[in-house]
């Protein structure tokens, strides 16, 4: 199975592991028909499954997908017929979609030799739909190749996931993000450090960020008001979080994003400055490293992971944010005063700054 498509980039990066166990299905055809894809958004779930469509599909005698034949540029615009992506995104994946889905499977191939269904964000789907789907992936019809993508397989039922073959996509080293972003997406050295820190290992999120400026405008707002709140008294503090919990949906990003900022400043403190994710803050976080203690830091951690499950949970998303706000501990000079952290006890203000970090804080930074 060939990587690269002169028309697309690369019709895949990474991943080669499940390349190789994919082609040596199709070298010997013994694919399966039901395939569950596991990992985080924008790891290159989608990116697998519409690579193994176009394998299935293409017209070149060797060296499949080519990326050139008809099929796979027609898969690749979205445009073929028996190639189907069902992508709601934000939704939930209803027994009404499953039902249309089994109607058109029972047909044969129009356009090329397998029909392939695309599920995505499968977790997502209603318990309905689910159930509904079951019968289908006991009984696929002919010719018909059905792949499911979810962020973790705990999120399913055991009788789906037991229905198909499990692929576990793994994020990628920075510094093969990196390359690939300096290689086929042409950025600089430096763009493409920030955006392999930044993606934490899923290269679908870098390429997005490349096309849509929105993620890093959007980062810089929420890193400069976290900035800003570590200096303000509480009235201000309460304002700054009426204002950012206007919008629920941005929630989540902006607690993985203040995590991030939190778990650099925790890993200057254990001596791992060279894996920081916010590497264009560098320097800013290594002065507010000084700021704060251990136990400031993995307080607010801490604080920051509880906010987001309460929020997941329905919980008042304004209450959450203002009780993690007002919270957060202001910096002192030393980083080493004694005060009052999240869990309500005082640290032990004798600890070493550049003391091994506890089993906690271990966990905490991986």
């Amino acid at each position: 199975m060939s990587t690269v498509d002169a028309a697309t980039r690369p019709l895949l990066v990474g991943h080669d592991w499940a390349v190789q166990l994919l082609a040596r299905g199709l070298e010997r055809d013994i694919l399966s028909q039901a395939y569950l894809f596991i990992g985080p958004a924008h790891v290159g779930k989608t990116t697998l499954a519409l690579y193994l469509a176009r394998a299935l599909n293409c017209q070149a005698e060797k060296a499949r997908p080519c990326g050139e034949c008809t099929a796979c540029r027609r898969i690749g615009a979205g445009r073929h017929a028996d190639v189907r992506v069902l992508d709601d995104e934000g939704g939930s994946i209803k027994i009404s979609q499953i039902r249309d889905l089994q109607r058109e499977i029972s047909l044969a191939p129009f356009e090329g030799r397998w029909r392939v269904y695309i599920l995505c964000d499968f977790q997502r789907a209603t318990l309905e739909a689910a159930n509904c789907l079951l019968k289908t992936l006991e009984e696929p019809p002919p010719r018909v190749v059905l792949i499911l993508t979810a962020t973790e397989s705990e999120l399913l039922l055991p009788t789906i996931i037991s229905r198909c073959q499990v692929l576990n996509l793994r994020p990628f080293e920075a510094a093969a993000i990196q390359q690939a972003l300096q290689d086929h997406w042409g950025l600089e050295h430096r763009q493409a450090r920030l955006l392999a820190r930044l993606s934490d290992g899923r290269l679908g999120w870098a390429i997005q960020a490349i096309r849509d400026d929105t993620l890093l405008r959007q980062r810089e707002k929420y890193l400069l008001a976290l900035e800003q709140a570590l200096r303000q008294d509480r009235t201000s503090r309460m304002s700054l979080a009426q204002r950012l919990c206007q919008d629920p949906l941005v929630l989540p990003k902006l607690f993985d994003l203040w995590q991030s900022w939190w778990r650099d400043l925790l890993l200057v403190k254990s001596g791992n400055e060279h894996r920081l994710t916010n590497v264009d803050r560098e320097q800013t976080i290594l002065h507010e490293a000084q700021q704060y203690t251990m136990n400031d830091i993995v307080g607010c951690l801490r604080a920051i992971r509880h906010s987001a499950q309460q929020v997941e949970q329905n919980v008042n998303a304004c209450l959450a944010l203002e009780l993690l706000l007002l919270g957060v501990p202001r910096p002192t000079r030393s980083g080493t005063a004694p005060r009052t952290t999240h869990s309500g006890t005082a640290p032990p203000h004798n600890r070493r700054r550049d003391a091994s970090p506890s089993n906690t804080e271990q966990e905490l930074i991986i």
